[in-house]
C-alpha cells in the first residue's frame, strides 16, 4: 500500500468488531511506530499505555463515563487501546539522560558533537521553559506528531483506528497514577478492525480541495 493510499483510506472508526484481534507481530510494529516517531530536537516527551486485556481496556474506559459515554464501546470493543501521555515538565536531568541514551546508540562522533547537541537542544527547550513559558504545550505538540504517525502507519498496516479526545483526563490520570509519574493523558487511540455497524466506513472522505489549501510559489 502506498503512503498516499494509506492517507486516503484511513478514517475515524466509529465501531469495532470485538471478535477480531490484531496479530502479535503487528502489535510489535505499532509499538515501534510509537517509539520511532519524530519530535522536536528528539525530545520524545511521551509515554504510552497499551491495553489489550479486557481489564486494561475497562480501566481506560472509566474515563469515558458521563458526558463521554459515546466513546466507551470504541475503547471496550477495540483489539488494543493506546493512551498517549505527555510529560508535565522537562528539566536538565531529563535532557542529560536523553543525551546519554543517544550516546549509547552511537549518535555522536566525538565529545564535541555530543556537547553541541546538548547545547542546541537545551537552547530550544529552555526557550519554551523560561522565555515563552509554554513548555507543557510544546511537549503536547510533540505527542500529537506521534499520534499522526500512528494513525497513518496503522492505516498502511490495514488496521483501523480512531483518535479520541472525548474523555476525562483527570479520571484517567488518577486511574494510572500518571501525575505522580510526571505525566498526563492527552489522547486515547483504539485500534482494531471496524464492524459492519460502522457507518463511517461507508462514507466518502471529505477534505478541502487542493486550490483551497495550497499556495504554490
Amino acid at each position: 500500500m502506498s503512503i498516499v493510499h494509506a492517507a486516503k483510506s484511513r478514517y475515524s472508526t466509529k465501531a469495532f468488531d470485538a471478535s477480531r484481534k490484531i496479530a502479535p507481530e503487528k502489535v510489535e510494529e505499532i509499538k515501534e511506530l510509537l517509539r520511532m516517531s519524530a519530535s522536536s530536537v528528539n525530545s520524545q516527551p511521551w509515554h504510552f499505555i497499551v491495553a489489550s486485556s479486557d481489564e486494561g481496556k475497562a480501566r481506560i474506559a472509566k474515563a469515558t463515563q458521563g458526558g463521554f459515554a459515546f466513546n466507551e464501546r470504541k475503547v471496550l470493543d477495540a483489539s488494543h487501546v493506546v493512551v498517549f501521555c505527555a510529560k508535565t515538565s522537562i528539566d536538565e536531568n531529563y535532557l542529560l539522560d536523553l543525551l546519554e541514551n543517544e550516546d549509547k546508540d552511537g549518535r555522536f562522533a566525538d565529545e564535541a558533537s555530543k556537547t553541541g547537541m546538548h547545547n542546541g537542544r537545551s537552547f530550544f527547550v529552555n526557550l519554551h521553559r523560561f522565555d515563552l513559558k509554554d513548555a507543557h504545550h510544546w511537549m503536547e505538540k510533540q505527542v500529537y506528531l506521534n499520534v499522526g504517525t500512528l494513525l497513518l502507519g496503522a492505516s498502511a498496516m490495514e488496521i483501523d483506528a480512531v483518535p479520541i479526545e472525548g474523555f476525562d483526563a483527570k479520571v484517567l490520570d488518577e486511574e494510572f497514577g500518571l501525575r505522580d509519574k510526571g505525566l498526563t493523558s492527552l489522547v486515547i487511540v483504539p485500534l482494531g478492525y471496524h464492524s459492519e455497524a460502522d457507518f463511517n466506513a461507508k462514507l466518502p472522505k471529505s477534505r478541502w480541495p487542493a486550490e483551497t489549501v495550497f499556495t504554490e510559489i
